[in-house]
């Protein structure tokens, strides 16, 4: 595949500028799943077109959701240069709610993001549940009637993604939603299969086998716009206005330079611009989501601050 010209352009630039250079990309968790893969994906494509010299190192750094990855930065390799390190929306989640044992987001420095695995909200096949509004108009009847299944502990990210859509759509009490965290998407999928739940949240990834072999269907995914190649209605379609992405995305150690931020910058705008980066995105169900640099900084302490604010009325934190 080639390139776009903006990402051949940028790629030439760096390399002028001497910023190709070999790297480091920390996965904080076991191989698979997502931050595994936003390592080996944007590592790869930084050296396919050329933006760092070598293949990138990939680590995984399995502990704590995160938190050991994050302290390890934050703490010992504060300074290093040549270290990138995936982070998700489940990093800032956690972040918000102090689960990374007093660890704050100033820590370290939010590079970007560009891709986003966007929400969803699915039921078994023979639901009787037609659309997202038929579901949450039973909740508004009554909060416990309908229970969820989803791959984070109670109060992580898909646990919030069901209480947004549930305060977007006037339930009055969600504290008294029923949440079962399990571990994975794939196990949540089974509670609901199974008849333990009555529905799924999760992300859109993480559903894709499960679509194609008919098992559920999916009411709503939770992003801006329909993810091209699938015929799922987003929840803004069906006037609930929420948008719940698990963007995938870096950060950086807190004390390299500003300039070495900047090149960094660059160098994941252009995997972003990268026709290898677009294939990888529609290959695994990822939406279009590119903030980058002190703009996605100014997202982070947004999200933050909302996170933390629906994370205290249901009593994860206080």
């Amino acid at each position: 595949m080639t390139m776009t010209i903006r990402a051949a352009a940028t790629a030439a630039a760096l390399l002028v500028a001497g910023g190709a250079q070999a790297a480091e990309c920390i996965a904080p968790a076991n191989p698979g799943g997502g931050w595994d893969f936003t390592c080996r994906q944007i590592g790869k494509i930084m050296t396919d077109i050329g933006v760092v010299d070598g293949p990138v190192q990939v680590t995984n750094m399995a502990g704590g959701g995160g938190g050991l990855a994050y302290q390890t930065v934050a703490n010992e390799r504060t300074d290093d240069e040549d270290l990138i390190v995936a982070a998700s929306q489940a990093t800032a989640t956690r972040l918000a709610q102090d689960a990374y044992g007093g660890a704050t987001a100033d820590q370290v420095r939010f590079l970007g993001a560009i891709g986003a695995d966007p929400g969803v909200i699915v039921v078994a096949a023979d639901s009787p549940y037609q659309s997202l509004t038929d579901m949450l108009d039973a909740m508004a009847a009554d909060p416990s009637s309908v229970a969820f299944a989803g791959g984070s502990a109670a109060g992580g990210f898909d646990h919030l993604k069901v209480l947004q859509l549930a305060q977007a759509h006037g339930v009055e009490d969600v504290t008294k939603i029923r949440y079962i965290g399990v571990d994975g998407g794939a196990d949540a999928i089974t509670q609901t299969v199974g008849g333990f739940t009555q529905g799924m949240t999760g992300d859109m990834s993480e559903i894709v086998g499960f679509l194609e072999s008919g098992d559920v269907r999916a009411l709503a995914v939770l992003s801006d716009e329909r993810v091209p190649g699938f015929d799922i209605p987003t929840a803004k379609e069906q006037g609930v206005d929420v948008v719940a992405v698990n963007w995938r995305g870096l950060y950086v150690p807190k004390d390299i330079s500003d300039a070495r931020f900047d090149e960094w910058v660059e160098k994941l705008r252009a995997v972003g611009e990268s026709d290898e980066w677009k294939a990888a995105m529609e290959a695994n169900g990822l939406a279009p989501f590119t903030v980058l640099g002190a703009d996605f900084e100014s997202f982070i302490a947004d999200n933050m601050e909302s996170v933390a604010a629906l994370s205290r009325e249901i009593g994860v934190i206080q």
